[in-house]
């Protein structure tokens, strides 16, 4: 944003703006007008271009890797992908001033007078567009740790709402204590919003039961139904209907406990008393506990706490990356496969849609491939990373998202080592800036095919254009979609053959008046070309 000269104001625009400043009470407030300009915001419509060489596996493509500003990036997503994502995660730099936080081509230091706001100025930008992605019922993670954790949670209330915070959850991402602070830095923290936060409720996954939590299930009794584990039979609080006497095997009599209700009425503690689903204790005098079996259980509620042995640490994630490229200092902060697994097991089903706009080394893309790869009989989750070059001054050639993320995930689908390729494949865009008013000279037909199947598809293919190639068509069964980009007789006849038996088409087209005089049809949407996608492009809520 571009300072703003007071001085230019009328003094009704002053006034306003100030009324503003006292209407504000409560919430974040950074310095926007002091800070630099971050040159990467712009207005200019953002196209995205296939990189062949770069792609891995075979077409169409349902997960991307975007080299490019993720503000860039983000704006282009949006026109396709607009509240269609389920699941955003993100390790943004945590601004610890150590060269982790690139802010116009330039490393900010920790002296730097106003790093803080360039840091919640740069998020704010980005969060935003990501809040227009992100589906009702989705959810966004956040990684973060002590040097912008409080910043970054009130940033959080100002673009998704208050209403909207899940869970602030602490990940250990170290095990040994450390020497060199006053007191040992062993996690970190990732945020959880959600639009709807009732409706990610519904939707939530379980986190499976690993050894640790299977070995409390045991048959002490030799129950031929299998492992068992119990559970209190009691709740908190005073429900009259839930406050009956039981009688135990033995001829005692239990009553609940003070400040305890039973955790069923008595017709649902008969049922479980007819199905012998009660355990008394070794002696027969305990309280009663229900039989819960390990096959009936089909995962935990997750909670805030993601301590190591579960998700993983930082050296296991160090270990992963040099497995996956033969260098450890590939990528210096990476985030290990299983933390990333455990945000999908949570917050997407099969077929969903994961975006991580700070990919980093790829390591969300691993993990979906990994879950991919484990569950063959489900439809497969999908993947879009954003990453930067970070490039700066010193390193002009330095290219993250191709030379890490890119070869990271390219490895993970071909096998590496002695592990074998999960499969799957990506294609490869960059983002491409042009001036919006020279959409309609510059945009290439490449582009607007691309950008079309994404909108509809959710997925890009390569297939060559068909009728002297000036006529790009992708069908289903019973629908099409198909960009004119000329009015040739070839054209025509081909368009015409391509809607033969389909009850749905969408044709786009420069010329909409001429196309609409051929084919004026129920069932056939003629839209504008380029004025649909700059539509699109700046959508608002």
């Amino acid at each position: 944003m571009p300072k703003r000269n007071y001085r230019d104001l009328t003094r009704e625009q002053l006034v306003e703006l100030l009324e503003a400043r006292d209407r504000k009470k409560f919430g974040l407030v950074w310095e926007r007008d002091a800070i630099e300009h971050d040159r990467a915001l712009n207005e200019d419509f953002v196209v995205l271009e296939p990189v062949a060489e770069l792609h891995a596996g075979e077409g169409p493509f349902g997960n991307l890797i975007i080299e490019g500003d993720n503000f860039d990036a983000l704006r282009a997503l949006r026109t396709a992908y607009a509240g269609q994502v389920k699941c955003i995660y993100i390790d943004p730099p945590y601004n610890t001033g150590n060269r982790d936080f690139v802010y116009n081509d330039r490393f900010v230091d920790k002296d730097h007078a106003w790093r803080h706001s360039m840091w919640l100025e740069f998020m704010f930008q980005r969060l935003t567009l990501a809040k227009d992605l992100l589906a009702p019922d989705g959810a966004i993670f956040v990684s973060i740790d002590d040097n912008e954790v409080f910043h970054l949670g009130l940033l959080m209330n100002e673009v998704f709402g208050e209403e909207a915070f899940v869970a602030s959850c602490i990940w250990q991402k170290r095990y040994s204590r450390e020497n060199r602070e006053c007191i040992g830095d062993a996690h970190e923290y990732l945020f959880v919003y959600s639009l709807d936060v009732d409706g990610l409720k519904k939707r939530r996954g379980l986190i499976p039961l690993g050894e640790k939590q299977s070995k409390v299930y045991k048959n002490p009794d030799d129950d031929d139904r299998g492992r068992w584990t119990s559970i209190s039979f009691t709740a908190q609080g005073f429900r009259p209907n839930q406050m009956y006497e039981i009688t135990a095997p033995n001829g005692k009599v239990h009553v609940p406990p003070d400040g305890r209700c039973w955790a069923k009425t008595e017709p649902e503690y008969l049922k479980l008393k007819e199905n012998k689903r009660f355990w008394w204790g070794k002696d027969g005098n305990g309280v009663p506990r229900v039989k819960q079996f390990l096959s009936e259980v089909d995962g935990l509620v997750p909670w805030t706490w993601w301590p190591h042995d579960e998700v993983g640490h930082t050296g296991e994630a160090a270990k992963e990356i040099r497995a996956l490229l033969g260098t450890q200092t590939a990528f210096s902060t990476p985030k290990p496969v299983r933390l990333i697994d455990r945000i999908l097991r949570i917050a997407t089903n099969p077929g969903d849609l994961v975006v991580d706009f700070f990919a980093g080394s790829g390591t969300t893309a691993h993990a979906v491939l990994k879950l991919n790869a484990e569950t063959p009989d489900e439809t497969p989750r999908r993947f879009i990373l954003v990453s930067n070059t970070e490039a700066t001054e010193d390193e002009a050639e330095k290219n993250l998202c191709r030379d890490v993320c890119r070869q990271r995930v390219a490895n993970v689908v071909s096998g590496y080592g002695d592990t074998p390729g999960t499969g799957g494949n990506f294609a490869y865009l960059r983002t491409k800036r042009i001036p919006m008013n020279r959409v309609v000279r510059r945009i290439d037909h490449v582009q607007v095919w691309l950008q079309l199947q994404l909108m509809h598809f959710a997925s890009w293919s390569e297939a060559e254009p068909v009728a002297s190639g000036r006529l790009f068509v992708r069908s289903t069964e019973t629908s099409m979609v198909a960009y004119l980009t000329t009015l040739s007789d070839a054209v025509l006849k081909r368009t015409a053959k391509e809607l033969d038996g389909r009850s749905d088409a969408t044709l786009y087209t420069w010329q909409p008046e001429a196309v609409a005089a051929h084919f004026d049809r129920p069932g056939v949407t003629i839209l504008p070309i380029p004025q649909t996608l700059i539509d699109r492009f700046g959508l608002k809520k």
